[in-house]
């Protein structure tokens, strides 16, 4: 079976340090559940982490 290179990441917001799961593939842009600021920017494929990255859940 092929292994798939999508998954949730764990990311803390940059600015208030909280910290939810997102998808790394992302097709609209995440925003912090808290502040508000962005974590995640789609990029047509793997989206761009503008947090800090915690963990791969696999």
């Amino acid at each position: 079976m092929k292994k798939t290179e999508s998954r949730f990441i764990k990311v803390r917001c940059k600015d208030c340090e909280n910290e939810q799961v997102l998808f790394n593939k992302a097709s609209s842009t995440v925003f912090c559940h808290i502040c508000g600021s962005k974590i995640a920017v789609p990029q047509g494929g793997k989206a761009e982490i503008k947090g800090e990255i915690l963990e791969a859940i696999e």
